[in-house]
């Protein structure tokens, strides 16, 4: 093209950058979070206010991936709500307390004995550093929320309110203490709630079958009269150290069990174990001889020996135990109730006591072993305490062998576990577990199967042990007799709590054992009392954040793990605090949360959950500067050694990896995704430069086409589409949906069927309404990119107040006055699916023709349509003025004659109305004109009628 006719065009201008710059990037985090976060709690309406209260993430460490996934989806969801008219409140939180801060605390001392004061002292100020750190990464992420209101589990006014709730659940006789088995970590020192466990299924036990002698009651079960051996009850056993903690032997009632000979002794055997046990009984020798058959009922007749209780030890009973079975070991089953949840239960109605010889660092005590009270003292009964009382059972060891099975393990040191019997703080759950349940059936769940998770929780739990043996925690206020006797009226609590309010938690450990202040004055003098020692539970601090706020929120959003942890201790507590126990009627906002919506764990490229164990985690960083793609291919003038440039497209990028992802699975983050997002990002920013480089004041008031309006239908269509989908947090969806709209509709149709009018004509269509349409979908998941984009609007279109930008625009105001539409809304639709299956007919055969090499551009062809009678033909005949500018050909004629002579010629069959059509492409007839490359000149290097029009229109 001459450089005469170039200057008559209007080609896009636009000061878009390709790439975000680095240099402007906080300018615009700062306009569309914190500054947009002011405004909408200014503009939108008070009294229409959605409050999402934030799962707060724990103090300790560099967040992942993971935690942008949590809070971007949190900001998504507050974005779209503020499109949809609402004020919406966010105020972060963070989980201070707990072991694994502690132990960070603790070991930055480098062995130094710490005191719990200092210990406290140490994890404060650990914990609010790396509040501040964790704040940073959040922002850069363009979250938005109130962070000067942010709020942490160790401040003074989060505890006290915790502590009036605990007061209120005691009150009401919800809280109490209790010598029961709980599960306890060595490796960590303390008791730990269920929630804090999770199962290696490859674990190794040192499993046995022992033998225990029968001394009484056996005289006259069948088999056994008359015999004069010795009889022994066979019990199998993952757990040898917890023997020397036996107190019963279970049995079924209702199974058979099998008295068996071998040599001079007889076995007790449940009938369908004994094939199984037979090898262990009789090892190479002859199959045991079934003496007798008798009902478990009858076995609880017999008394037996533990030797490990020493020789002065009275028999021990046979009990009944539900829990037993055939499906394993020998259908009798030790019991330790000090160590086994179903062992306590069998035993308690019985009286049989709890025994539990092992010590906070889960090593044996002297109690172990009386008859020899340093053979067992000191070993640890998870590394060589199985063995140890194994050797001292010798010849009662029937089998030692390995069981590979799943055991709980601590989640935070990733060691084993062991169940023990201490005294514990517990919270009542069974009491209300009917209102949980009912309060549940109240919320929404995304996805739905959330409710089944968190039923089954709720469901399976009775008790929840509130209490932690560690320094860095909210203390249970209570007062102990001498005696070891707790005290813990609500006078008491009044009086503890008080105290706190004004010296503050770390008094509670810092003052002087006997400083008289906390206790009230009704009971000085009575007693020696001391203050305990026992923290709360860290799900019982985040549990209770609800108290924050004095409505119902709107809603919760975490990992699908919290269904046993935040969620349900949430749930838990609020039903303790707000119901009447006696009463299940009042559920109606029960519940901490109006909806739940869970995502799933981040996954590396071969699908494991990343973890810093592993050493596959990702940082969001990562993400943002484009570390994990390979550079940009750019050439450094004068530097061609420079360092290869990252394709760093900041927040946007993470962001639109967290909307594009089905987060209600586990989601991956690997080099092949981020370059799907990189993709998108990249289209989204190229269509921009060219909108905000081609829109035209003088658009407004051009009149309208069949094509604008049928983009403008199509922009509709979307917008309702991403709308429905972000209402119904369904973000993969609504990014599908755009991503669609984008490449076909958009760039595929739209843009391309309007550049000749665009750069050569009068500038008209609908590129204003499509940029803020496009912005507004883009708002909730890249508000960088939208501020971005709108800083880089026209001049005029900045000049414009009437203009609002898109982030606070009602995501449905309207782009386009009705009045200015010339074709019937109704009319358009129904020819909008005949006009495209043509369109696709035309470019599949003008591609046939690419590939012989006799077309290039579109505009080098004449497009012929056969199509018979009907409404196709009607709806083609209707926009027949149009079908140039809608295909991009130079010229189309319907049911024209196909020259025989032509010098090529493709064909494309489509279908209309059920009817065979066909798309011919051939030569055009006319000449190039040389301004706007149709071929409608009436010859060659002559302007064709419109470019002499509008050339002359630019010369005047």
């Amino acid at each position: 093209m001459s450089k005469s006719w170039a200057s008559t065009l209007r080609l896009p201008k636009s000061s878009f950058p390709p790439r975000p710059l680095a240099q402007t990037r906080d300018q615009y985090i700062q306009r569309c979070a914190d500054d947009f976060y002011k405004w909408q709690a200014a503009n939108r309406p008070a009294d229409n206010e959605y409050l999402l209260h934030d799962g707060p993430p724990y103090a300790n460490g560099d967040l992942h991936a993971g935690h942008a996934l949590n809070k971007i989806l949190k900001d998504i969801i507050l974005r779209v709500k503020v499109q949809q008219g609402r004020r919406v409140s966010y105020i972060p939180g963070w989980d201070c307390h707990g072991l694994p801060i502690e132990l960070k605390a603790v070991g930055a001392a480098e062995g130094k004995r710490m005191s719990p004061g200092a210990i406290r002292k140490a994890a404060r100020k650990l914990a609010s550093k790396t509040v501040l750190q964790q704040m940073k990464s959040f922002r850069a992420y363009a979250v938005m929320a109130d962070w000067d209101a942010r709020w942490t589990t160790m401040d003074m006014a989060y505890e006290i309110r915790q502590l009036r709730l605990f007061q209120r659940m005691a009150r009401r006789g919800l809280v109490y203490r209790k010598y029961k088995p709980v599960y306890w970590s060595p490796s960590s020192g303390t008791a730990l709630a269920e929630a804090e466990l999770e199962y290696n299924e490859a674990h190794v036990s040192r499993a046995a079958y022992v033998r225990f002698p029968v001394v009484a009651g056996g005289e006259g079960l069948p088999g056994l009269e008359g015999f004069a051996g010795r009889v022994f009850a066979v019990v199998w056993t993952t757990t040898p150290w917890t023997l020397p903690a036996n107190r019963a032997v279970a049995v079924h009632e209702d199974l058979a069990y099998h008295v068996v000979r071998v040599g001079a002794d007889a076995y007790l055997v449940a009938e369908n174990c004994l094939e199984r046990v037979a090898k262990v009984l009789a090892g190479e020798g002859a199959a045991p001889e079934i003496l007798g058959t008798v009902k478990g009922s009858q076995l609880t007749q017999l008394r037996y020996v533990n030797v490990l209780r020493g020789k002065s030890a009275e028999p021990q009973p046979f009990i009944h135990g539900s829990f037993v079975t055939e499906g394993s070991g020998s259908g009798l089953v030790h019991c330790a109730p000090g160590h086994g949840f179903d062992d306590y239960l069998a035993c308690l109605s019985l009286g049989i006591p709890v025994s539990a010889p092992v010590d906070n660092d889960g090593l044996f005590t002297e109690e172990a072993f009386p008859d020899q009270p340093d053979r067992l003292k000191g070993i640890s009964v998870l590394d060589g305490g199985s063995a140890a009382v194994l050797d001292i059972l010798g010849d009662d060891v029937l089998d030692v062998h390995e069981y590979r099975h799943k055991y709980p393990y601590d989640w935070r040191t990733k060691q084993p576990i062991i169940i023990r019997a201490t005294a514990q703080w517990f919270a009542d759950v069974d009491t209300i577990k009917d209102d949980a349940l009912a309060a549940i059936d109240q919320v929404r769940f995304v996805p739905e199967n959330g409710k089944n998770r968190l039923e089954a929780f709720v469901k399976g739990r009775s008790e929840w042990c509130i209490s932690r043996q560690r320094a860095w925690g909210v203390p249970i206020p209570a007062l102990y007799e001498p005696n070891g006797n707790a005290v813990m009226s609500d006078e008491v609590l009044d009086h503890i709590i008080s105290v706190i309010q004004e010296r503050g938690t770390d008094a509670w450990w810092t003052d002087a054992p006997d400083d008289p202040v906390w206790v009230p004055e009704a009971l000085r003098g009575k007693a020696e009392y001391f203050r305990g020692r026992d923290t709360m539970d860290v799900w019982f601090d985040s549990g209770t954040s609800w108290t924050m706020t004095d409505r119902q929120p709107d809603l919760y959003l975490e990992g699908s793990d919290q269904h046993r942890g935040w969620f349900q201790s949430s749930l838990l507590t609020r039903v303790a605090a707000l119901t009447d126990h006696q009463s299940t009627t009042n559920t109606l906002g029960l519940s901490p949360f109006k909806t739940l919506v869970t995502h799933g764990f981040t996954l590396d490229q071969d699908g494991k959950k990343m973890s810093k164990s592993l050493g596959n985690t990702i940082s969001a960083d990562q993400v943002m500067d484009g570390s994990l793609l390979p550079p940009l291919k750019t050439k450094k003038k004068g530097n061609p050694n420079a360092a290869p440039t990252k394709d760093a497209l900041g927040p946007d990028a993470l962001r639109l990896w967290a909307a594009s992802s089905d987060y209600t699975r586990d989601i991956v983050l690997s080099e092949p995704v981020l370059k799907t997002i990189h993709q998108s990002l990249v289209k989204y920013r190229t269509t921009i430069k060219m909108l905000t480089g081609s829109m035209h004041r003088a658009a407004r008031t051009a009149p309208l086409t069949a094509v604008d309006q049928i983009a403008l239908v199509q922009l509709a269509d979307v917008m309702r589409e991403v709308g429905r989908h972000y209402d119904a947090f369904e973000f993969n969806k609504a990014f599908s949906a755009l991503n669609r709209w984008v490449a076909n509709d958009l760039s595929a149709f739209y843009l391309e069927a309007l550049k000749d009018r665009l750069y050569c004509g009068d500038g008209g269509g609908v590129l204003e309404p499509i940029f803020v349409g496009l912005l507004r979908m883009l708002a909730p998941v890249t508000p960088v990119l939208v501020e971005e984009a709108w800083e880089h609007r026209p001049a005029w279109l900045k000049e414009d107040e009437s203009v609002v930008h898109p982030l606070r625009q009602l995501y449905d105001a309207p782009l386009v006055e009705r009045a200015r539409w010339t074709v019937d809304e109704a009319e358009l639709r129904e020819a909008v699916p005949v006009l495209m299956r043509a369109h696709a007919a035309i470019k599949a055969a003008a591609e046939m023709a690419r590939g012989r090499k006799v077309l290039g551009s579109s505009l080098q062809c004449a497009v012929v349509l056969e199509v018979p009678e009907g409404k196709g033909l009607q709806a083609l005949s209707r926009h027949r003025g149009e079908l140039e500018a809608m295909f991009v050909v130079s010229f189309v004629e319907l049911n024209g004659a196909v020259p025989e002579e032509a010098e090529w010629k493709y064909c494309e069959a489509f279908e209309l109305d059920g009817a065979q059509c066909k798309a011919w492409v051939l030569p055009p007839k006319e000449a190039k004109c040389p301004r706007c490359w149709r071929y409608v000149a009436l010859q060659e290097d002559e302007l064709c009628g419109r470019c002499e029009e509008m050339v002359g229109e630019s010369v005047q």
